[in-house]
């Protein structure tokens, strides 16, 4: 009994690891795992999962290229082509397996439904648009702000999205916008030109400005200096003046001291040079004539010893006469 009590057992550990094996599968880091319960779709987060109960799906993106032949204001023809590429929103699961049905092709038919959204909105762009106000810009930035209708309504998200080429259907009426837009680039670069020019011009003249009040400041400063260097020179002479004079004065009052010593002693007349000379001049040459010469300073401002001088040889003649 135990020997078959343990067969069964065996039996029953490798039917259930083979069970296990059969259904159970590893959960890869690039696969969402959905379920269904109770109507709801989940995503399960475990590692392992029974694949018939569960539905893998990629999460790599799924590319979109369309080719939309639209028409602008007036019924004018225009051609669009987009590219980019969209991948399932975790956050509308539902909506993706409702569209795309369950089964791992659900994000390439949600894809499809969502290029003939895509398709929608860019007719209805451009039909209420002007054929030259049509712009890759305006046409992007519109689609971006209804890519939550492609999650809500088909489960799936934009990636990536552009504008390939957007022209008018009609050769003459894009060589017309060709000629229009080449236009406008040339005024818009000949008004930067002008721009530039007159930039240039205010630089020059705020720079000539600036110079010429430079030189305006130096001719200030330079004049400064030269006013306080004559200043100098004038406050230089001016002491060198008071000198002279203060020598003059001091020369004045020593001569007035010296008229004073000889009128108080007038024999101390016989030891002023022009006596010396007088007297030398006797001694050599008796019968000569002795002359005097005094400066026209001595006549200035010895005037009182000149006086005195004469006085003294009169007294002198006169006693050589009574003699």
């Amino acid at each position: 009994m135990d020997i078959i009590l343990g067969v069964v057992v065996g039996v029953i550990v490798v039917g259930c690891t083979l069970v296990a094996l059969f259904e159970y599968r590893i959960r890869q880091p690039d696969i969402l795992v959905l379920y269904e319960s109770k109507g709801r779709i989940g995503v399960r987060k475990g590692l392992v999962y029974p694949r018939h109960f569960s539905l893998p799906l990629k999460r790599t993106t799924c590319p979109i290229q369309l080719t939309i032949e639209a028409t602008a204001v007036g019924n004018l023809g225009i051609r669009v082509k987009l590219i980019g590429s969209v991948a399932p929103s975790l956050e509308h699961i539902q909506s993706l397996i409702r569209v795309g049905g369950w089964n791992s092709e659900a994000p390439a038919r949600a894809a499809e439904e969502a290029q003939v959204l895509l398709q929608g909105l860019v007719k209805e762009y451009t039909e209420r648009s002007e054929i030259h106000t049509l712009f890759s810009t305006g046409i992007l930035n519109y689609l971006n702000e209804r890519s939550a209708l492609n999650k809500e309504n088909f489960g799936v998200e934009l990636i990536s999205l552009a504008v390939q080429s957007l022209e008018p259907t009609d050769p003459e009426i894009a060589d017309a916008l060709r000629q229009q837009e080449q236009a406008r680039l040339l005024e818009q670069t000949e008004h930067l030109n002008h721009q530039a020019r007159a930039a240039a011009a205010k630089a020059k003249y705020q720079a000539d400005e600036d110079i010429a009040e430079m030189e305006h400041t130096l001719e200030l400063k330079k004049a400064e200096l030269k006013k306080i260097l004559l200043e100098k020179e004038s406050a230089l002479a001016h002491q060198r003046l008071e000198d002279e004079l203060t020598c003059n004065r001091m020369r004045l009052s020593f001569e007035r001291e010296e008229l004073e010593v000889l009128k108080s002693s007038p024999e101390l007349l016989m030891l002023t040079p022009q006596a010396a000379r007088l007297a030398e001049a006797s001694q050599i040459l008796k019968n000569a004539r002795t002359v005097i010469s005094l400066t026209p300073q001595d006549l200035a401002h010895s005037s009182e010893f000149l006086t005195l001088f004469q006085n003294l040889l009169q007294k002198a003649l006169e006693a050589k006469k009574e003699a």
